[in-house]
């Protein structure tokens, strides 16, 4: 969609310069048209704006012109790379690289906290004046760098800070993250930009010799906003090329991810930040024959999908916009494009004297401890994936092979998470199918999957996950007889029925529960919930029938798991739960968060602190659940093609249900991008591995007291908001539990 358009009258010829923004056609942003000014007649009209079904009269008309703008856009668009065709590619671009794409959302901003931002601008006294010459001036002169921890919210109006070299420690097998922000201090580019910079990092060396390698061991991703709030991390190659915009500060997050066998030590490395031409002069060849008739058969093919829209149905032609702009977006692929691609990827390195003499350099330095985080977490976190939405955005069949290689590949990417992935598919009234492994259990694909010492626990299906031929008792049967000669047996649960609110759903749980236990007497099944039969009231008042849901449910759900919403703030409550369970007799208490509760609690909504998103963890630890469970990570509202645009659900507060997004909306990789948010799951994950070590030591109350002492966590309204108490909480554990 054109998302701002500013329209000039040139004097001379009678016509307007168009500067148009297209979202639609991302390698094409800030392109300036010449055009007769009978073309276009353009209103500022946002679709996300509008209703659909519901909506007046005038609103529908609204919304079905905006439609008829998007088939303006594609116009544009289609005009473009014809002008690219007669001219080639090299006179219509400078080389440079291409800034990053940022994907249009629809939805509503939340979360009602602080980013850490700061309305004020720095005002820079400068001698640098007219043409910037980039092989004189230091690198220093022309942009800020500085450090931010993995818990800051680093937005476009961050404030620079003092440059301090980057000190982390980290166990084996650990990722340890942190922030590179970069702000311009004047501008030497030119269409907009302030300028470009060039970022790359050496290898981590001990002085052993010893090293953890850049682009396997240490990665970079470009921070890029959803809904204006910092959350999708985008990869980048090792040594990679960023636009800078006026004004703003852009955010690299530098992982380091420690093997489980890389030997303790000291290791340092550096960062080499140089600023470059936003448009270096290389001149790209022209396109060549046979890649002007796949550049022709593309445009015609666009062409036919968008000029039969007489008379159609408004769905029908939003359907054809998104196929005519995923054919266009295939052409950025073409060779000649690669000199201005949109992912960040690899640029030539600069000449050595040049880097040496003018670059920043940032030092990085890394302890690694003798001490090795688990392969299996000790935290069961349970994550919901669902088939649906991913056959729905990627187009494949359920059942097909396609399908299965699409959930393989969710399955082994989330993995690295320290999460638990299970698949899941709706049924009416909340009830719900889930399973980890697509395939059956005598198939080597779920050996493989259940055997990972990676997975803390699987889900087991009620059903037949892809039709077969045997009814569902038969399936259920042979799935259980299979399951329980594996060594990895004691990892399964079956999740049968998400928060039941009746008599009939609880008596469905009930039902389901005892063909299970009649094939399997120790089978684990899990039961969320958050109050008791509303149609049968267990007690006089709401939360006692709550604590009596497990005498209710007992013996036919060994998996307590209650939302963290029904006990607020009230952590004195957590007691009366915990002595319901009967953990001798195989019973547990997991938690968990779906919608609520929200700020100032612990929570995974987009706009919330950082460190209010791996409290998450740091509350299941001190009020002592023994797992956790959240509802979805990629319930995004649904769309038919994989780049389309990010949507969150309506109704519920952004970024629930979401912690990761579909590559190919950010560029043509196919690899999903984490969100921050997903990032710090994962560093309270690892938190509670220090936690239990420090346990494990020292006894389960000094473990829970570490939080307070070092103001870390005291409650789900009282924790910090800075990142500093977590450094000394690992320090704490690192220093007392080395001997």
């Amino acid at each position: 969609m054109i998302q701002r358009t500013d329209v000039s009258k040139d004097k001379k010829g009678g016509r307007m310069l168009v500067n148009v923004n297209l979202a639609l056609f991302p390698a094409y942003r800030n392109v300036v048209l010449d055009l007769p000014s009978d073309i276009i007649v353009r209103v500022y009209i946002r679709p996300s704006r509008l209703r659909g079904k519901g909506c007046s009269k005038g609103e529908d008309f609204l919304h079905s012109l905006s439609w008829v703008f998007v088939l303006v856009d594609l116009i544009i668009g289609i005009a473009l790379l014809i002008f690219l065709l007669k001219l080639g590619v090299g006179t219509m671009f400078r080389g440079g690289q291409q800034d990053l794409m940022v994907p249009p959302v629809e939805g509503i901003a939340g979360g009602g906290t602080a980013y850490g931002w700061s309305d004020g601008n720095i005002y820079c006294q400068s001698s640098l004046r007219g043409i910037i010459d980039l092989t004189k001036v230091p690198s220093a002169e022309l942009v800020h760098v500085w450090c931010m921890a993995s818990t800051a919210n680093v937005g476009p109006q961050e404030m620079p800070r003092a440059l301090e070299p980057i000190s982390l420690l980290a166990a084996r097998n650990e990722r340890e993250s942190i922030q590179i922000a970069i702000r311009p201090k004047v501008s030497w580019g030119g269409s907009g930009l302030a300028g470009a910079v060039q970022i790359q990092c050496t290898d981590l060396c001990s002085t052993s010799g010893d090293r953890l390698v850049v682009g396997q061991s240490l990665t970079l991703r470009r921070v890029v906003p959803v809904l204006g709030v910092p959350d999708a991390l985008v990869p980048l190659e090792p040594v990679s090329q960023i636009n800078l915009l006026p004004g703003e500060t852009s955010a690299i997050w530098v992982s380091v991810d420690v093997p489980s066998e890389q030997p303790p030590g000291q290791y340092e490395g550096e960062f080499i930040i140089t600023a470059v031409k936003a448009d270096a002069e290389s001149a790209a060849p022209c396109l060549g024959k046979p890649e002007k008739h796949q550049l022709y058969r593309e445009l015609r093919n666009c062409l036919d999908i968008v000029e039969p829209i007489d008379g159609k149905p408004l769905d029908e032609v939003v359907e054809r916009m998104k196929s005519a702009a995923v054919s266009l977006r295939s052409l950025l692929l073409l060779p000649s494009f690669s000199d201005v691609s949109v992912d960040n990827g690899p640029v030539d390195m600069m000449d050595e004297d040049a880097i040496s003499n003018l670059s920043i350099r940032l030092k990085l330095s890394l302890t690694i401890w003798d001490f090795i985080l688990p392969a299996t977490p000790s935290l069961p976190a349970v994550i919901g994936i669902s088939d649906t939405v991913i056959e729905d955005r990627f187009g494949v069949e359920h059942g097909s092979s396609e399908w299965y290689e699409a959930l393989d590949k969710h399955f082994k990417w989330l993995l690295q998470y320290r999460i638990s992935p299970y698949f899941c598919r709706w049924g009416d009234s909340m009830r719900v199918l889930t399973y980890t492994s697509p395939w059956p259990a005598d198939h080597p694909k779920s050996d493989e999957y259940f055997s990972d010492p990676r997975l803390a626990a699987y889900a087991v299906p009620y059903s037949p996950v892809v039709p077969c031929g045997d009814t569902s008792k038969d399936y259920l049967q042979k799935e259980v007889e299979i399951l329980r000669t594996k060594n990895h047996w004691k990892k399964a649960y079956f999740y049968l029925w998400d928060e039941p609110l009746n008599l009939e759903q609880y008596d469905s749980i009930r039902t389901q529960a005892s063909e299970i236990h009649a094939y399997a007497p120790d089978a684990r099944v899990l039961t969320t919930y958050y109050c008791g039969p509303s149609d049968a009231p267990l007690a006089s008042n709401n939360f006692e029938a709550f604590l009596r849901v497990p005498e209710f449910l007992r013996p036919h759900t060994q998996i307590y798991c209650t939302s963290e919403w029904v006990i607020g703030n009230r952590e004195d409550l957590v007691k009366d739960i915990i002595a319901e369970i009967q953990p001798e007799n195989g019973e547990e208490w997991w938690t968990y968060v779906c919608m609520g509760p929200s700020d100032p609690h612990p929570n995974w909504h987009l706009g919330m602190r950082g460190t209010q998103h791996r409290a998450v963890m740091w509350r299941v630890w001190k009020e002592g659940g023994t797992g956790f469970l959240y509802w979805g990570a990629n319930c995004y509202e649904k769309a038919s093609i994989s780049s389309a645009e990010i949507r969150f659900r309506r109704g519920l507060p952004p970024g629930d249900g979401v912690l990761f997004y579909p590559g190919e909306v950010f560029s043509h990789s196919h690899q999903p991008v984490a969100s921050v948010r997903l990032e710090r799951l994962l560093s309270g994950l690892q938190d509670i591995e220090y936690l239990k070590l420090y346990a494990s030591r020292f006894g389960k109350e000094e473990g829970m007291a570490i939080l307070e002492k070092t103001g870390m966590y005291m409650g789900p309204e009282r924790y910090t908001l800075e990142h500093m108490p977590i450094d000394v909480m690992r320090g704490e554990i690192f220093r007392t539990c080395q001997s």
